[in-house]
């Protein structure tokens, strides 16, 4: 494999992923095709920048002609795309951009990639699309999609697309999904990077409920060596599941977070639960583990120190981008509950 086209890759999934194949394999030279929406940082990649393998190609997946461009100066071995609108509070407010970014920008890629028969294709999906898990059990390639908010939902769609791309027209497309990925370059609206941030500066944290959600957390390195592995082995039409073994209440690990950063309890402010909720994720990467001999590697005590670390050493990065439409977004969608204790 000599050369791929990644979308999203200024993004924080898409800019680790990069800068690993970058970093792993000498051979390989990466275009990046980002529409710099919010979430999509050039900061991410400015240690790249300079390598003559990697070429950045501002512009909208949902654009036909774009894509068509950029996939017409081939050839390419693969497309991975993760490009997307992913988060889950900002659907609620308004879900058009991600049915339009998520979906439509999918099919176009999707169509684009068939007219330059592209041989491989990773669709970065989520384990968001399987719904809500009760007090036991595991995702599993196989469990049906539920998806319970308007960022999942699109997401399910884009899969179906894929997946009926690969059924209807042979069309060599692997999927992956993963769970709550943490790490460095990551948008501090999720919940790690934002609490973290917010905590450095002594700010309240917004913990949702009463805390009791349970994620599963992965290295976003991790994560990056599974849809490497996918890309390069996987099956097509296979769907593969990445995990980190590694569940939390969201309100244990925030407690966790205030013990490594020493500050008080004080901080927590308990706010209105997000509508549609989920209550537990848990993936099932035997899978992966099995056809792809790829396996979690950061245990999650050693990654979220050195996650910590990188916020306190990139504070200028955070300033930078807890600024301006953060802000207003921010201030949307808490306001004024942080005030209450």
């Amino acid at each position: 494999m000599q050369r791929i086209m990644v979308t999203g890759g200024c993004g924080f999934i898409g800019s680790n992923f990069v800068r690993h194949l970058l970093a792993t394999d000498p051979g390989l030279s990466i275009v990046n095709v980002d529409k710099l929406t919010y979430a999509g940082n050039p900061e991410n990649l400015a240690d790249i920048e300079s390598d003559e393998r990697y070429a950045f190609r501002q512009g909208d997946i949902c654009d036909r002609d774009f894509i068509d461009g950029v996939l017409g100066d081939g050839p390419f071995d693969a497309v991975v795309h993760f490009a997307a609108e992913s988060h889950v509070d900002r659907s609620i407010l308004d879900s058009g951009p991600f049915v339009q970014t998520n979906i439509v920008g999918t099919q176009v890629l999707l169509d684009a990639a068939r007219k330059h028969e592209i041989p491989r294709y990773v669709q970065v999906s989520t384990d968001e699309v399987y719904g809500s898990l009760g007090t036991e059990g595991a995702f599993t390639e196989e469990t049906p999609l539920a998806p319970n908010s308007p960022y999942s939902a699109s997401k399910a769609s884009a899969d179906m697309l894929v997946r009926g791309y690969h059924y209807t027209f042979g069309f060599p497309a692997v999927i992956t999904r993963c769970s709550n990925n943490y790490g460095p370059f990551q948008f501090p609206e999720k919940l790690l990077p934002l609490f973290i941030s917010n905590l450095m500066g002594d700010q309240p944290v917004p913990v949702y409920g009463k805390g009791e959600n349970v994620r599963d957390w992965i290295h976003v390195l991790d994560h990056c060596r599974g849809i490497e592995a996918a890309m390069r082995n996987g099956k097509e039409g296979e769907v593969y599941n990445f995990g980190g073994r590694c569940e939390l209440q969201n309100i244990e690990l925030t407690k966790l977070l205030l013990k490594l950063l020493d500050k008080p309890e004080s901080l927590i402010r308990y706010v209105q639960d997000r509508p549609g909720h989920d209550l537990r994720y848990a993936i099932d990467c035997s899978k992966a583990e099995r056809e792809l001999g790829w396996a979690p590697q950061i245990g999650f005590e050693t990654g979220l120190g050195e996650t910590i670390q990188w916020y306190q050493q990139h504070a200028d990065w955070v300033a930078r981008i807890k600024s301006g439409e953060y802000t207003r977004y921010y201030d949307q969608q808490y306001g004024d509950r942080l005030d209450r204790s």
